[in-house]
């Protein structure tokens, strides 16, 4: 082994090491550090937005109006979305690529490295206009984190400096994507061919052609937005022939898509974890690679359920409704899955495996909500309550998330040098699981009760359980800073135990390959794999 780490991991800071200061973070080249770029910016919106939450939760803690008056509580709601989806889920996902998919199939770097800087540092500006449009004449837009028409057709100028920045992180986004499939189709090692890439890289390759179908399409509807407002067209004024439901089908085809988007990665992330700590093959590796597949081809065909209640005829519900029962298939596939990996596994329960098992059960109950609303009768019900609220918090919170943190705690030794601490891991875990279920579970049952989403008061029926969200939703946010000071920042300044090159036993895949941390420059010659694809011979 020793041998191999000298021929494939060694930094060469000899003569072209790292360079220093803050030219290494602003002309960043090298895909580890934009890498970490990505996990700061994602991790510093999650928290702008986690705050905006916890604002929206706090207004909600009592009937009546406490804090805030509805129309900046609406900027809330909508900034909130809006920052977290574009802010901190896809480029957290985005960071999880850059460090992991050159060390997994053994390539030096990804394939546009320039345009790999450029890409993320478009994202400063345009988080700074959204965020920035709380400042502007009449507040940030209030129209929902979709954006609908007529609303947005209404707003102030804080809705055109959204949609310039939707643009900026779209185009963002679609360069991220070209990076990643160039890099995957021609840089891998000699020897891994498409069946035997690791499941991480399977899943962002799937995501990457998603992000390329489907951004053009949102920037499609937010252009039309634009011209709507400014140049005189009507594409969703009905006063001049248009259709604010053609906004929704529109954004909806993107919409449904990105959902998949989001969770594709997590996806991928679990599936290294499951089998390192069950110390057993993946169950089903083809299978899992079909099912991604198929789920990205299915998204394009199910968006219309989210709009089961604006009059659509009753042929168009039964379609949209039988396409979402069909994806929950290859969906429950992953899950069984993995519990198949699982089972009869000689099991340990370090903080990686308990975010990933964690995310297998609250993500399993996200998907159980997703199907009972994909009955158009029922969806009718509960449309634009808190029981949507809540199905898609497990899906995006417990889903995404965890898997981002397990990815974190499975990671962390090979990017920082030191293991984590392992009893603030747990902490973590716990504190974070036992919160989020008290905010998000009682929403399915206020939901079922009626309360609509995105009002800033409610009548005395629903105080109770909005409370207990309310209370959770504090402690799930305490949660994610004990996480930075005690766990991230600790790492980051490599204080802990050294990590070996492999700290988990049974982990597969070449980024166990090289030492840890993972030097500035690693494979610069291709390594020659043995049969599996997953260790260097040399």
């Amino acid at each position: 082994m020793s041998a191999v780490l000298d021929s494939h991991g060694h930094g060469h800071d000899d003569h072209h090491g790292a360079p220093h200061g803050w030219q290494r973070w602003v002309f960043a080249t090298n895909h580890k550090d934009i890498g970490t770029l990505y996990l700061l910016f994602a991790f510093t919106m999650l928290i702008i937005g986690g705050v905006l939450a916890l604002l929206i939760r706090a207004e909600l803690f009592q009937p009546g109006l406490q804090l805030v008056n509805p129309e900046l509580f609406n900027q809330f709601t909508t900034m909130h979305g809006l920052i977290m989806v574009f802010g901190a889920i896809m480029p957290a996902f985005v960071g999880f690529a850059n460090w992991m998919i050159p060390l997994q199939i053994g390539a030096s770097d990804m394939a546009f490295a320039r345009m790999n800087n450029f890409s993320f540092w478009l994202m400063i500006p345009a988080a700074a206009m959204l965020a920035g449009s709380f400042f502007m004449p009449g507040g940030a837009p209030a129209a929902g984190w979709t954006l609908y028409a007529p609303l947005t057709l209404q707003m102030g100028p804080s809705m055109d400096a959204g949609i310039f920045a939707m643009h900026i992180l779209g185009a963002s986004s679609i360069m991220g994507s070209i990076n990643i499939i160039v890099t995957i189709l021609n840089m891998r090692a000699p020897g891994m061919t498409l069946m035997k890439m690791p499941m991480f890289v399977w899943t962002w390759l799937i995501t990457a052609y998603l992000l390329i179908a489907v951004m053009p399409v949102l920037a499609g509807a937010i252009t039309m937005t634009l011209t709507d407002r400014h140049f005189g067209t009507t594409f969703f004024n009905p006063a001049g022939g248009g259709d604010p439901i053609m906004y929704q089908h529109i954004f909806w085809f993107f919409g449904h898509p990105e959902v998949y988007i989001m969770i594709l990665p997590a996806f991928g992330i679990i599936s290294h974890i499951v089998p390192a700590f069950a110390r057993k093959k993946l169950f089903g590796y083809a299978s899992m690679v079909y099912a991604t597949s198929s789920i990205a081809i299915l998204s394009f065909i199910v968006w219309a359920h989210h709009m089961y209640a604006t009059g659509m005829p009753v042929t168009g519900q039964l379609f949209f409704m039988y396409a979402t029962m069909l994806i929950s298939v290859p969906t429950g596939v992953k899950v069984f899955n993995w519990i198949a990996t699982m089972w009869k596994g000689s099991m340990t329960f370090e903080t990686p495996m308990l975010f990933a098992v964690g995310f297998i059960f609250v993500f399993t109950m996200g998907g159980f909500t997703g199907l009972i609303l994909s009955m158009a009768p029922i969806d009718t019900q509960v449309q634009d309550t808190y029981y949507v609220v809540a199905h898609f918090h497990y899906v995006l919170v417990a889903g995404s998330l965890f898997a981002m943190f397990a990815g974190f705690y499975f990671w962390c030794p090979k990017w920082t040098g030191v293991m984590y601490n392992e009893t603030r891991g747990k902490i973590h875990f716990w504190w974070t699981l036992i919160s989020f279920n008290v905010t998000f579970f009682p929403m399915h049952f206020l939901g079922l009760a009626g309360m609509p989403r995105r009002y800033a008061d409610y009548p005395m029926q629903f105080a109770d359980f909005n409370m207990l969200a309310s209370i959770g939703a504090f402690f799930f946010g305490f949660a994610q800073v004990y996480f930075f000071f005690f766990v991230v920042l600790p790492a980051m300044r490599g204080h802990g135990e050294k990590a070996s090159a492999k700290p988990w036993e049974a982990a597969e895949g070449l980024e166990w390959e090289v030492p840890s941390p993972a030097p500035f420059h690693t494979f610069e010659n291709p390594p020659k794999l043995d049969a599996t694809a997953t260790r260097v011979i040399g």
